[in-house]
């Protein structure tokens, strides 16, 4: 990896708006000239949109949590070595729509697998890459949930990828408890955003907090 070259990770509840407001700092990393790649877990490789295929189908209701732990630790596995490493090594920021944390909430905190289980299957998958920033988009796991579900319904995604969107309130509950979890864990490398206000607000406290990091690798 080359010296000053930064991996930052957008993480959060169904509905956040996560996603969203990675591609908008990627685009704005880019209108200052600044070389940085957009990727996201389950996925970003060949092998891993496979996998993200039947993790995310909802249908596949009968899956155990520890095969979901692994097929996503499998994904994150060839992430690291196949995109995230070789970019960071020449010198190319990665901005990644979740990673490891989102395993730790949703498999450790959300399935009952415990966080410990899973911050050791993560080392294991990534060789202990860790994000040097992670943002936390913060939001009311109900209002997430409809956000998520409107979204499904309007793209289709209802049956492709929805099966975490058929999950209780109460799950979801336990998801968040488990990211807000590991933000007071580890402060140093996450920020707290409040998602529940516009995608302008959101995305404008993104960019104040983050940009200044992107800025100063690049002797700006």
């Amino acid at each position: 990896m080359k010296p000053n070259t930064l991996f930052m990770t957008f993480e959060g509840i169904e509905g956040c708006g996560k996603t969203t407001q990675a591609r908008i700092f990627v685009e704005t990393l880019h209108q200052r000239d600044i070389p940085a790649i957009l990727t996201r877990e389950p996925g970003g490789t060949r092998i891993g949109d496979q996998i993200r295929k039947i993790v995310l189908h909802a249908e596949n209701t009968d899956m155990t949590p520890m095969a979901e732990l692994l097929l996503y630790e499998a994904s994150r596995a060839q992430h690291v070595q196949q995109v995230i490493l070789p970019n960071l090594r020449n010198g190319i920021h990665v901005i990644c729509d979740r990673y490891g944390d989102a395993s730790v909430a949703y498999q450790g905190v959300g399935r009952h697998l415990t966080p410990q289980l899973v911050k050791e299957a993560n080392r294991l998958a990534t060789g202990g890459l860790q994000p040097h920033l992670t943002i936390l988009i913060d939001i009311d796991p109900q209002q997430g949930l409809s956000r998520a579900r409107a979204r499904n319904l309007a793209f289709d995604f209802a049956i492709k990828e929805g099966r975490f969107e058929e999950e209780d309130i109460i799950f979801h509950r336990k998801v968040r408890e488990g990211y807000l979890t590991l933000a007071h864990e580890q402060p140093e490398r996450f920020r707290i955003i409040d998602g529940s206000g516009s995608l302008e607000e959101v995305s404008r406290q993104i960019q104040d907090i983050a940009l200044p990091f992107f800025e100063q690798s690049q002797g700006k």
